[in-house]
């Protein structure tokens, strides 16, 4: 098997590192997206879909933790971490593996074998990353970003205040992203991947790697056939595609 890996590192030296110790411990990997932030790391995961994701904990826009949050059990994750010996307590309970940095030769080459081995079985428990992730926002201060609670969007000659939690969904559209309420449409020029980074991911969903629908305004999720689904919404006559990679959102 030559799996995929994501490496999303925002430090230049450490991800070059990085990059050369991975080409010499696992030669038959194929690194298929190198992320310098969160943002790009998560949309390029949407992307390549890779088997494995090597993620820094820290970095601008999404933290690692939580693009972590997003892969759920669709890939192998491993962190790369500057933290202190209370993280490494935390991942030697938990349910992924971890590198320290620097990054040691023989400790990313114990990694390797790891997954090697990992690899023919499915990704971490769900139940177990979950409590990992929830262990380790509480003991790393600083890795969560502040939620956004009001976005200023263009609507015709007005510049409009929004209450995010008015928003229906939120969809990429070319250089804009459209931003859908009962009443009236907004567009504002920040990308859908960087919002993405600044919403609260329990309240809004991303079904579609151009969409992202707020919870509490899906009627309901259909079938179209056997591989495809799509979302109605509350006050609004589209329906929402869901891409197969979160379909696992709408089963019972």
């Amino acid at each position: 098997m030559n799996p995929s890996i994501l490496v999303a590192e925002d430090e230049p030296l450490m991800r070059e590192r990085l990059l050369e110790m991975l080409a010499q411990a696992w030669p038959e990997a194929k690194v298929v997206m190198v992320a310098e932030n969160g943002n790009d790391a998560w949309d390029g995961f949407l992307e390549h879909e890779p088997d494995v994701a090597f993620l820094d904990i820290r970095m601008p826009g999404l933290s690692g933790l939580e693009v972590a949050e997003r892969i759920g059990a669709m890939a192998h994750v491993v962190f790369v971490t500057a933290y202190d010996q209370y993280a490494v307590d935390a991942f030697d309970a938990g349910a992924v593996d971890y590198l320290l940095k620097p990054v040691q030769k023989d400790r990313l080459e114990r990694a390797v074998t790891r997954l090697r081995s990992k690899l023919a079985q499915p990704p971490a428990d769900g139940a177990a990353f979950e409590a990992l992730l929830r262990q380790l926002k509480t003991a790393l201060p600083g890795v969560r970003q502040e939620r956004t609670k009001w976005i200023k969007a263009s609507v015709g000659r007005q510049v409009r205040v929004i209450d995010v939690d008015e928003v229906l969904f939120f969809q990429s559209d070319t250089r804009y992203t459209r931003i859908v309420l009962r009443d009236y449409e907004a567009l504002v020029r920040t990308p859908l991947k960087d919002l993405l980074s600044t919403l609260d991911p329990d309240r809004f969903w991303q079904i579609h790697r151009a969409t992202v629908v707020n919870a509490n305004a899906i009627a309901a999720a259909e079938r179209i056939d056997a591989e495809r689904m799509q979302v109605l919404v509350k006050g609004s006559e589209e329906k929402l595609a869901v891409s197969r990679t979160f379909v696992h959102l709408f089963r019972e």
